[in-house]
């Protein structure tokens, strides 16, 4: 089985990592595309760390490494999600992405021929993950993994009313709802202490930084993209022709 061409996206929790993937799976078929979320690696509800007397979901003792670097282990040798692998994570909603069907078919029209005439494509597939920590700097050996690296970003202000908006998450053992205060108290500063290194001057809310991001090989969302899903999908569609004609 040729080796897959592996997309990582990554980017603050509620920025549409999990939508774009959804989508992308939408333009192709299975037999090109399948995905992959950091989240069903999270490990049991039990193993969650506590800090303030509160579970940290998004940080990385959260997750199960081993078992994500296995999945990608096997993805890389076969081409193929392992078999042992159950995604609980598309059980969760990702609400109304505001993309037209018709933009989803134009798109899909597009990429139907791309693979024509390639023959380094025959059997080969896309293996898309998606996942708040990718690119950190404490997964240097995860994020070297990937083909494709997409950043997605949005304003604290709409990650902070997108995820109070979500009705909660499914787990391992359960569901969890994040209490009170949640997004201030830990989702945001943990986003910004694990990717304020690809900011200008450390901030996030400022542009990234060109020099960090190509020395990581990241394509940084453009600005119109934030909160236009159909253009950043646009946007994510023509990163990957790129790459497959590249390719």
């Amino acid at each position: 089985m040729p080796t897959p061409l592996l997309l990582g996206i990554s980017g603050p929790s509620s920025s549409g990592k999990t939508t774009l993937s959804r989508l992308l799976r939408d333009i192709f078929p299975p037999s090109k595309l399948f995905i992959l979320h950091l989240d069903d690696f999270y490990r049991t509800d039990a193993e969650i760390p506590i800090r303030n007397g509160i579970q940290d979901w998004d940080c990385l003792d959260s997750i199960d490494l081993p078992q994500l670097q296995k999945a990608l282990e096997h993805i890389k040798e076969h081409g193929t999600s392992p078999e042992w692998l159950e995604s609980l994570e598309d059980q969760n909603s990702v609400g109304e992405h505001g993309v037209s069907e018709s933009e989803v078919q134009k798109l899909r029209e597009r990429a139907k021929g791309w693979f024509d005439d390639r023959p380094e494509w025959e059997g080969r597939r896309i293996s898309v993950v998606d996942g708040f920590l990718l690119f950190s700097e404490d997964m240097q050996d995860v994020r070297s993994l990937f083909d494709i690296k997409l950043f997605l970003r949005t304003r604290y202000e709409t990650a902070k009313r997108r995820r109070e908006a979500r009705s909660g998450y499914v787990t391992i053992e359960g569901f969890w709802e994040d209490p009170p205060g949640y997004v201030d108290k830990v989702v945001w500063p943990n986003y910004v202490a694990d990717h304020k290194f690809l900011f200008e001057d450390e901030d996030v809310g400022k542009e990234l930084d060109k020099e960090v991001c190509k020395r990581v090989g990241i394509n940084g969302m453009p600005q119109e993209a934030e909160e236009n899903m159909t253009s950043c999908l646009e946007w994510a569609v023509g990163v990957l022709e790129g790459a497959i004609k590249q390719s």
